[in-house]
């Protein structure tokens, strides 16, 4: 992993991304501009995992460029199972960063990729000056973890 500067155009490509995603959707301008105070860009090579299953939830991420896999180990199983590819413009970490759990899958990279990260830091202190942000995110949580354990069944 490779931090990179976050120039100008990342951060309004970062907006137009975000204003796409469903919970920044009703987000008031002054509460991105807070949300991009803390965003970060980094890069990632093929291969390299972004995050692994069962290790603290502490960034959630939008993928800039690139192509990711998304897979969860259930129980005792020694195999995991692919639920998802991630492409530009999707995100991921949300319900680590809502529920301070740890991750429910592990993301890893399926070619050379970009991505926005956020701190949990950054993120709490959004939510908690949000209300009707925060249960946007909460309720796509459930949605999401949903839709990960119906898809490893």
């Amino acid at each position: 992993m490779k931090h990179l500067s976050t120039s100008p155009a990342d951060t309004v490509e970062f907006s137009q991304i975000a204003r796409k995603l469903q919970f920044f959707a009703s987000m008031k301008m002054g509460m991105l501009e807070k949300i991009l105070a803390g965003l970060q860009v980094l890069e990632f090579a093929r291969g390299e995992k972004v995050c692994v299953q069962g290790d603290a939830g502490d960034f959630f991420f939008v993928v800039q460029k690139g192509r990711l896999e998304v897979s969860v180990r259930k129980g005792g199983l020694h195999f995991a199972k692919r639920v998802a590819i991630l492409e530009q413009g999707d995100c991921f970490g949300e319900m680590a960063l809502l529920h301070q759990a740890p991750r429910n899958a592990t993301v890893a990279c399926l070619a050379k990729s970009r991505i926005f990260a956020l701190s949990a830091l950054h993120f709490q202190a959004v939510l908690a000056e949000n209300p009707d942000f925060a249960r946007n995110i909460n309720d796509l949580s459930a949605v999401r973890q949903l839709q990960l354990d119906l898809r490893f069944d």
